[in-house]
């Protein structure tokens, strides 16, 4: 695949202005309730958010890929106002009448898309109204920038493609850093809906739960992106962290779009309901 910087080298991203590089988020995002909780999780989003104009540059727009937005193929959202999706059920109707009413970016989406390639050197593909920003985007964004101020695209992901082409794919994102876009990966490093325990503490998780995160943590540290892409290879470990991948799959992303040895710290090192693991990363 093209790696972005070359491809920007010979069609400019007219609409993206260079700009000192941008850092890298994964947040693992966990019950949609986070978003309007008063927990740590929704604190520390806040916090991060109040970084942006002060340790970095304010983002002049924030690509997101989301464990929620899973397609044939690749695409963008491409309409100038992205609809707020409540892709959930069974919650507080207060949940239901969250609004994030942030811009969407029409011109970049059509530049990025020319730029970043799939599978047989295509385009991405421009979703100009059948999707928006899910629970995955805006219940990080929300609490993270407020006044809903910055424009929002979401990336998706094609669900039937192997973990090494995700990774392929993310790696051509690295130039966009160089132009003010924030690349966000929202998920979580160990997501197992089904062996969840309501009432669990932020200090409990099964065994599994545990040696799955922590792997996969030390790869992280260690600066050992590369090994994220193998993750199946931990065996039983890694299906019952992960009996869909789905929430595993944008730490790639944001791996992806990391250069080497760049420093990173964690936060939200802990889990929420025993199997969900809100460990969260900052690179840059």
């Amino acid at each position: 695949m093209t790696s972005l910087a070359d491809a920007a080298s010979l069609s400019p991203l007219q609409s993206l202005p260079k700009t000192d590089r941008m850092p890298v988020l994964f947040v693992g995002h966990g019950s949609p309730m986070n978003a309007i909780g008063d927990n740590e999780y929704r604190r520390s989003w806040q916090v991060l958010g109040a970084e942006f104009g002060v340790k970095w540059p304010k983002p002049q727009l924030i690509l997101c890929i989301s464990a929620h937005w899973l397609t044939e193929g690749w695409w963008l959202t491409g309409m100038a106002q992205p609809k707020t999706i409540h892709d959930f059920g069974g919650f507080p109707q207060e949940l239901f009448d969250q609004q994030y009413p942030a811009p969407g970016a029409p011109d970049a989406a059509r530049e990025i898309s020319q730029v970043v390639k799939q599978r047989a050197s295509a385009p991405l593909g421009l979703d100009m109204k059948a999707w928006g920003l899910d629970h995955g985007t805006w219940s990080v964004l929300k609490p993270m920038f407020p006044k809903a101020d910055i424009p929002v695209v979401q990336l998706s992901m094609d669900y039937s493609r192997a973990p090494e082409e995700h990774y392929a794919l993310a790696q051509q994102l690295k130039g966009l850093r160089e132009r003010g876009v924030l690349i966000v990966g929202s998920g979580n490093i160990v997501h197992n809906l089904r062996a969840t325990q309501r009432g669990a503490a932020a200090n409990q998780a099964y065994d599994w739960a545990l040696e799955f995160d922590q792997t996969i943590g030390g790869y992280l540290q260690q600066g050992n992106l590369a090994a994220l892409q193998s993750f199946l290879k931990l065996g039983q470990v890694a299906k019952m962290a992960h009996p869909t991948h789905d929430h595993y799959l944008p730490l790639l992303y944001a791996a992806g779009a990391v250069g080497a040895r760049e420093p990173l710290r964690f936060f939200n090192t802990n889990f929420q309901s025993a199997s969900i693991s809100m460990r969260s990363v900052v690179w840059g």
